[in-house]
């Protein structure tokens, strides 16, 4: 069995269309959409609503402003547009019909806090989308949890907001990774939460890890862990027991998936 692993495709339709190629199975941990393009401000859905500018300004603000600030500017940037909800799901469809219609291997998908799970039904009639779910894949049990964590005391702001990334409370959380029982391999966006893993060379900053996949790792002992989200990680990957965790790769910037054989 040749599977392919992908995560953090980010608009790039290009490469995810040669992703399966050569493969039993491809799967897909997530963040599909190109929301914003932190290396080309004018790219991804930020950039050809509001344009570089104003893009370059939330980026600085993002990881260099102050609590809030960053989320108050782009409040303040979607209050100029008359219905700017449907601005960004007309973007976010166009760009899930390049994404999903590239697919071609037998595809298992869970999203990323970069996606909008409730409208892949519209565009994953031969994709198995699973989320707190377990597939056998080539005689292993695969399981499957999307989503990333909200930050402590943290709140997603849903009221005249358009745009509202998949975050999850820890109970929400909890619950969904608690339905991945007897699994060889754990498939899942964030990673468990392993300092080496969690934190961004490049960001200079620790993403959220689960401590509830950590606790899974050790109760399971699947072969293998697998994950994104963290763009530049300390670790690429890391023992735990014998499961080996693995940081699949920023696919859209190395368009290469990882692979497993079994």
């Amino acid at each position: 069995m040749r599977v392919h692993v992908v995560s953090d495709v980010h608009g790039n339709a290009e490469a995810l269309a040669r992703a399966g190629d050569g493969a039993d199975a491809l799967l897909v941990l997530g963040d599909l959409l190109e929301f914003v393009d932190y290396a080309d401000h004018s790219r991804g859905i930020l950039g050809a609503v509001f344009g570089a500018q104003k893009v370059a300004r939330f980026a600085y603000l993002r990881n260099h402003g102050r609590p809030g600030e960053a989320g108050a500017y782009a409040r303040s940037l979607w209050e100029e547009l008359p219905d700017p909800a449907v601005v960004v799901e007309e973007a976010v469809r166009e760009q899930y019909a390049a994404m999903f219609g590239s697919l071609t291997a037998p595809t298992y998908a869970t999203p990323g806090n970069v996606d909008v799970p409730a409208l892949w039904p519209e565009f994953t009639e031969h994709i198995r989308v699973l989320d707190g779910d377990v597939a056998e894949i080539g005689g292993l049990r695969v399981g499957f949890v999307g989503g990333a964590l909200l930050p402590p005391g943290g709140r997603l702001w849903r009221r005249g907001t358009p745009w509202v990334p998949y975050l999850r409370t820890h109970e929400e959380y909890a619950a969904a990774v608690a339905g991945l029982t007897g699994i060889d391999v754990l498939c899942s966006h964030i990673p468990p939460k392993v300092a080496e893993l969690t934190y961004d060379v490049m960001a200079r900053k620790d993403e959220n890890g689960s401590p509830h996949l950590l606790e899974l790792i050790r109760r399971e002992r699947p072969r293998w862990s697998l994950f994104g989200h963290v763009h530049q990680p300390l670790a690429s990957r890391v023992r735990i027991s014998r499961t080996e965790c693995v940081n699949v790769g920023h696919f859209r910037r190395t368009a290469r998936p990882y692979v497993l054989h079994w």
